[in-house]
């Protein structure tokens, strides 16, 4: 028997033909009878790993992602609307403190099980209870005996959610709360959990794949820890046949420059809050080519000041940081995204705030000098360079360089010589909760949009959200007082009061009002960052090749 002799130029010949083949087979639409399409796969990056566990969840980059892989009562279009969700319908007692819910018909956890109203009192219940030191506990206090019960001075009996039956959820709330459909979409705290699976395992949202139980459009299915992460389409998903995506897969990449590199070599779909950000030295390029779209947020950019601190407990010291920097200047060069310099706590996005109240001026270097000389005064300071400041951010070079044009403010024009330091993200946003810092970064965002949403988390010091350390008893008085109110117009005089009472004790330092330059991908429709930095990827649509 003869054996073929084959050169070694025909092996190699064959084997790139192969690996061709494996390619265009992998990567290419073969539109043949009985094929598959090519996989619609969106490309996204976020700056830090995932936090999975809605009952903990607290930074922006993961609560989008999180909100399409469980899915609430109600939830929110693309377009700010609020629609019925896990639940099809639901009824408002005359005096709009009762919600009685009800769920749709054949609902169904990723494992099989279905979804029920018992997993919501028991998600909620988690929340609230004081053992699990949920730090979003407080959006469930709209819900009678919700506070009661998370200080220790209630039971879970006491909390007024009552489970009619495995389709019909009721909830009383302490006073009528027009914005609470807003929170059962927005607010991850009040999407349900899969019973079973966390009482099975405490390290339940660690790790992704079958033993992430969800009800979302999307599927939960890998996760290489500071890597990536992929979800995927929830065929079992009550509104499957309107998801278009395929998969969603997500860089953890910390660094807006390598992210925008990955966009403009095609390795990313979209670049914008709250999928990292566009570097500040590249978005005139992208204004120039007229790929950048630009939309407003209902967010401030801020640094919070310890008020706790030595140096920082003065008010005097704290209104003069912030008298001393010119917005507009850093806006038109180092922002560059159609900002707005911010000068109260109520962003623009709220109907009747959308004027500049004038609490004070625009880098007002005089009367920021003469406020620093009273606070130094008062905390025995002769020499302002003396004065100990760091500015905390996390490591982007976007917040790097506001951090710096304002490091230069206060130099030049107050004599002080604040250093930076930069910490990973979460460990950031972590000592700011615990007042482990001095001056922070940070751009919350609201879960409704309404001034109340952005007065409520300086309510008390323990508040969620505050990370400032200050309370103020008039303060509270106007927001306790806002809440029995249902005219309008003397609601918005009460928040005009409190507003006021924030700018004149100035336990944060409003920087600008954000707007969200971002960029996306030819291919891709319907990928909208709404103004609560909400993103419906059930409505997204992948234009193939």
């Amino acid at each position: 028997m003869r054996i073929k002799q084959f050169s070694m130029k025909t092996v190699m010949t064959v084997l790139v033909a192969i690996a061709l083949i494996s390619f265009m087979v992998q990567h290419f639409s073969v539109k043949t009878i009985g094929q598959e399409e090519e996989a619609k796969v969106l490309n996204l990056s976020v700056a830090s790993e995932p936090v999975m566990d809605p009952a903990f969840v607290t930074d922006s980059y993961s609560m989008p992602m999180l909100k399409n892989i469980l899915e609430g009562l109600t939830r929110p279009t693309s377009t700010g609307d609020i629609v019925p969700a896990m639940a099809e319908s639901w009824d408002v007692s005359e005096d709009g403190r009762t919600y009685t819910f009800y769920l749709r018909e054949g609902i169904q956890w990723s494992n099989g099980d279905p979804v029920t109203a018992s997993d919501f009192e028991y998600a909620w219940k988690r929340v609230l209870n004081p053992e699990t030191i949920a730090p979003n506990a407080s959006k469930l206090f709209v819900i009678e005996g919700a506070e009661a019960y998370f200080m220790g001075e209630g039971t879970a009996e006491d909390v007024q959610i009552t489970v009619v039956d495995d389709a019909t959820l009721e909830v009383t709330l302490v006073e009528p709360t027009p914005h609470f459909l807003e929170l059962t979409a927005r607010q991850v705290t009040l999407y349900p959990v899969h019973q079973a699976t966390v009482e099975a395992d405490a390290a339940w949202a660690g790790e992704a794949g079958e033993t992430f139980v969800s009800n979302g459009p999307f599927l939960f299915t890998e996760w290489n820890h500071s890597g990536d992460y992929r979800i995927e389409k929830n065929p079992d998903y009550w509104d499957v046949e309107n998801v278009d995506l395929d998969e969603v897969y997500v860089r953890i990449i910390e660094d807006a420059a390598t992210a925008n590199m990955n966009f403009m070599s095609g390795e990313l779909d979209f670049i914008g809050i709250p999928f990292n950000t566009i570097p500040t030295d590249a978005i005139d390029a992208y204004r120039k080519d007229d790929e950048l779209i630009v939309t407003d947020i209902g967010a401030t950019y801020l640094y919070k000041l310890n008020t706790t601190d030595e140096v920082l407990q003065n008010k005097n010291i704290r209104k003069a940081l912030s008298f001393a920097i010119d917005r507009q200047k850093l806006i038109d060069n180092i922002a560059k995204g159609e900002q707005t310099p911010a000068k109260g706590a109520i962003a623009p996005t709220v109907p009747g705030f959308e004027e500049d109240r004038d609490y004070f001026e625009d880098a007002d270097y005089e009367t920021a000098r003469e406020l620093l000389a009273v606070g130094m005064e008062e905390l025995g300071y002769d020499d302002a360079s003396k004065i100990p400041l760091v500015i905390q951010t996390n490591a982007n070079d976007a917040h790097m360089a506001v951090a710096q044009f304002i490091q230069n403010e206060w130099a030049s024009e107050l004599g002080l010589k604040p250093t930076i330091a930069t910490v990973e993200i979460n460990v950031h946003f972590d000592s700011m909760t615990q007042l482990n810092f001095q001056i922070g970064r940070i751009g919350p965002t609201v879960d409704y949009n309404s001034a109340f949403a952005y007065l409520e988390q300086y309510y008390t010091a323990d508040t969620a959200g505050n990370r400032t350390g200050w309370e103020n008893a008039d303060f509270q008085a106007i927001l306790d007082k806002v809440t029995t109110v249902t005219d309008p117009d003397e609601q918005y005089e009460l928040y005009l009061e409190a507003e006021a009472i924030l700018m004149d004790e100035m336990p944060f330092i409003p920087i600008y009002y954000y707007t969200n330059p971002q960029v996306v991908s030819d291919h891709i429709e319907g990928l909208v960052v709404d103004g609560m930095v909400d993103v419906q990827l059930k409505e997204v649509k992948y234009k193939q090749n």
